[in-house]
This record gives structure tokens, sequence and C-alpha cells, in this order.
């Protein structure tokens, strides 16, 4: 094997992993929130109650919300680790800093939100927050390395994210607030899955994007 399929290899095992990372990571978010409120025992709904409630306050009486808060607490933890190992082989093929910094903030912020859970003020309001805007942000710049039309789509989620964080007041009254904190963190989610599914899909020859 010469020095160009030795490159080419691992640039595929890079792609490979990092996309498994990301795909996984973001399927993981999105059943943790939907099994978390499974197991709630306590009034629930998407619109009138934020996701971190999952997690905000255990009831020691009640074993099914202790598992709805673990559910929630370790998805986080779990997810955020998963998307700053796909950070580190994102960055390593692409080099492109302004993707990969948020890229790996919104990792941190993931797992930030699960260690803290929301009655643990004010450290989970500012992991949520590195997760809105550095999610929001990473989905733009992705359009750095994302060809047509995926990369379109991909910025449309970062936009939807940021607009929702700016304005959420805006829409609460329509959406309620776990409604438009809901329209904020999934287009990110989507985007994480949607990111990993798209390297997975790079080919070697992917000259657009690839640094060989």
């Amino acid at each position: 094997m010469d020095i160009n399929e030795i490159i080419k290899s691992d640039i595929r095992a890079s792609l490979t992993k990092s996309g498994l990372l990301l795909f996984l990571s973001g399927f993981f978010i999105f059943m943790g929130i939907i099994t978390g409120e499974i197991f709630y025992t306590a009034e629930f709904n998407t619109r009138d109650n934020y996701i971190s409630e999952l997690a905000a306050s255990i009831d020691p009486e009640t074993a099914f919300q202790k598992l709805s808060a673990h559910i929630f607490d370790y998805t986080m933890i779990g997810a955020g680790l998963m998307v700053l190992a796909a950070t580190w082989f994102v960055h390593k093929i692409f080099k492109k800093y302004l993707m990969t910094i948020p890229m790996g903030l919104l990792g941190i912020g993931l797992a930030g939100v699960g260690a803290f859970p929301g009655d643990m003020v004010p450290w989970h309001g500012i992991f949520a927050l590195i997760v809105f805007i550095a999610g929001g942000i990473a989905a733009i710049t992705s359009f750095k390395i994302v060809n047509s039309p995926l990369r379109y789509i991909f910025v449309a989620f970062g936009i939807i994210a940021l607009v929702l964080l700016s304005f959420q007041k805006y829409f609460i009254p329509t959406l309620g607030v776990g409604g438009a904190e809901r329209w904020l963190f999934y287009p990110v989610v989507f985007w994480i899955t949607g990111m990993g599914t798209y390297l997975l899909g790079i080919k070697d020859g992917h000259k657009n994007t690839l640094r060989v």
C-alpha cells in the first residue's frame, strides 16, 4: 500500500468513526428524551414543560421519577462525549476551526446539561445556553464541508435554532415554553444526526471537502 492509499484509508476510518458517533448521539438524544417522558410519572406535556424538567426535580419516593432523570442525564452526558470524540475526528480531516470549535462546545454543553440537572443553578442554564448557541453556529458553519443541497438545510437548522433562542418570548404564547424550547433544540439534534449520515456517505474521492 503506497502513501496515498494509506492516507485515504486513514481518512475513511476517521469519517466512519465521526459519522457513527454523530449519528448515534443524535439518535440517543431523541430517544432518550422520549423514553424519559414515558417514565415521568408527574403531569408532563411538550407544550408546558421544558425538556430539562425530566431531571430537574426528583421525588425520592417515586422510583420511576428517578429512572426518568437517570435516563435523561446519562443520555446527555453520553451524547456529549460522543460529539466531542466526533469533533476530534472531524477536525483531523477537515481542519475547519470555524466549525469544529462550536461543535466541540456543543459536546461540552450536552455533557454539562446531563451532569448538572435543571435545579443546579446557574450551571445548568450556562451549559444549556452553550448547547443552543454552539449548536446553531455549528450547523450554520458546517456549510464549509457539506455540499448542496444539504448545506442549505443545515444552515436553515442553525438559523431556526438561533432565531428561536433570540426571540423565544415571541413564540411562547403560541408554542408554550416547552414547544418553543423543542423548536430551538430539535433542529440541533437533527443536524447532529444528519451530519453523521453525511460523513458516513462521503467517499475518499470527495475532493470538494476532503483535505488530502
